[in-house]
């Protein structure tokens, strides 16, 4: 049994079905009223720039697609993340602590991916694609969209350049 459920925008994602099963039978909750109940998880569509984690993925230096091949861009890229651990900003110090160090671990297992997306997508965009305000906007998000896809895991809010030189 599969079901479909359409919920409103406003309800909190995501969300779990409870069913009543009051007489006790378990044909009688299929025909069940069904409650739809929030689960206390942080969406990413719920945290804002610079309330997730900051993951430094470290200056790269890359040739871009140009005649001559003289053009590169050094650019150091930093990912915000959501924690996976919804009580994150309530945990004590020490517990917070430990679950930072542990969700980093877990990240940087990751970054090897991280490191070719970001590496890949560079390698492909000239000079003039990129010296704008809106080429370097445009690139963000590229690199967000590539990263969910590719880790759809890990809840990406943001990407920041903290270096950003073409030549």
């Amino acid at each position: 049994t599969a079901y479909v459920v359409f919920a409103p925008d406003d309800l909190p994602k995501p969300f779990r079905l409870v069913y009543d099963e009051s007489n006790g039978t378990p044909e009688a909750s299929f025909g069940a009223v069904v409650v739809v109940t929030a689960t206390p998880t942080l969406a990413p569509e719920d945290l804002h720039p610079g309330e997730g984690i900051m993951i430094d993925m470290s200056t790269k230096i890359i040739n871009l697609v140009d005649p001559g091949g003289r053009k590169y861009i050094r650019l150091t890229v930093v990912v915000e993340v959501a924690p996976d651990n919804p009580e994150y900003a309530s945990l004590p110090e020490e517990e917070k602590t430990a679950y930072l160090t542990e969700f980093e671990n877990m990240v940087n297992a990751r970054m090897p991916i991280m490191d070719d997306t970001v590496i890949t997508l560079l390698s492909t965009k000239t000079y003039d694609d990129l010296y704008t305000a809106e080429g370097k906007e445009r690139l963000r998000m590229e690199i967000l969209e590539i990263l969910a896809q590719k880790l759809p895991d890990l809840h990406i809010i943001s990407i920041y350049f903290t270096e950003f030189v073409v030549q």
